[in-house]
C-alpha cells in the first residue's frame, strides 16, 4: 500500500499587484515578485535565471518562452498555454497548473517539490532526468510524457491518461497508478517492484512477463 501525503500548495496573498510581463526587463536581474498578470501573450521570450515569487498567472500564453534554470515559488498558473515552454534546470517549488495547457513543456534535470497538476494537458512534456518530490497528476492527459531516468519521491497520479509515457530508468516503487488509464507504456521490469497497479493492469504486467492468467 502506498502512504497518502499532502503537498503544500502556493502561499500566495490575496493583495497581488497587476503587473507586465516586461516590467522585469527593467530589473538588473529579472525578477517578478507579489504580482498578477492576467490576459497576455509571452510568447517567444528568453530570459536566463528567471526568478518569480508569489505571482499568480491568469489567461497568459507562454508559446515557445524559453526560461532554462528559472526559480519558481509560490506561483499559480490558471488556465495558460505552455506549450513548447522551456523550463529545464528549474527550481520549481509551490507551484500549481491548473486547466493549463503543457503540451512539449520542456522540465528535464529540473527539481519540483509540492507541485500539482489539476486537469491539465501534459502530453509529449519531457521530464527526462529530473526529481519530483510530493508531486501530484491529477486528472491530466500525460500522454506520450517522458519521464525518463527521474527520481520520484511521493509522487501521485490520480485518474490521468498515461497512454505512451515512458518511465525507462524510473523507479517506480510506492507509485500508484491504478486509477490511471493506458494502452501502453514504456517500463523497466525490474523497477515495477512496489508499484501499485489494478487488476486489469496487473494482467498486462504479467504477460511483459511471458506469463499467462487463466481466469
Amino acid at each position: 500500500m502506498t502512504k497518502s501525503f499532502k503537498i503544500e500548495l502556493p502561499k500566495i496573498p490575496p493583495d497581488l499587484k497587476r503587473a507586465n510581463f516586461q516590467d522585469i526587463y527593467y530589473e538588473e536581474d529579472p525578477y517578478l515578485a507579489n504580482s498578477i498578470i492576467t490576459d497576455t501573450a509571452i510568447d517567444n521570450e528568453e530570459l536566463d535565471k528567471l526568478v518569480l515569487s508569489k505571482v499568480t498567472f491568469k489567461n497568459v500564453r507562454f508559446i515557445n518562452a524559453s526560461f532554462s534554470r528559472i526559480d519558481m515559488t509560490d506561483v499559480l498558473f490558471e488556465n495558460c498555454d505552455l506549450s513548447n515552454a522551456r523550463f529545464s534546470e528549474g527550481i520549481i517549488h509551490r507551484v500549481t497548473f491548473k486547466d493549463c495547457k503543457l503540451i512539449g513543456l520542456n522540465l528535464t534535470e529540473a527539481s519540483l517539490g509540492n507541485v500539482s497538476f489539476e486537469n491539465c494537458i501534459v502530453n509529449m512534456s519531457d521530464f527526462a532526468d529530473a526529481r519530483l518530490k510530493q508531486v501530484i497528476f491529477d486528472n491530466s492527459s500525460l500522454q506520450s510524457v517522458n519521464y525518463y531516468e527521474c527520481k520520484f519521491n511521493k509522487v501521485k497520479f490520480n485518474r490521468c491518461d498515461i497512454d505512451g509515457a515512458d518511465f525507462t530508468q524510473t523507479k517506480l516503487k510506492g507509485i500508484d497508478i491504478s486509477t490511471c488509464t493506458f494502452d501502453r507504456i514504456n517500463v523497466d521490469i525490474g523497477n515495477l517492484e512496489g508499484c501499485v497497479v489494478s487488476p486489469e493492469q496487473a494482467i498486462g504486467f504479467a504477460a511483459l512477463l511471458g506469463l499467462k492468467v487463466k481466469s
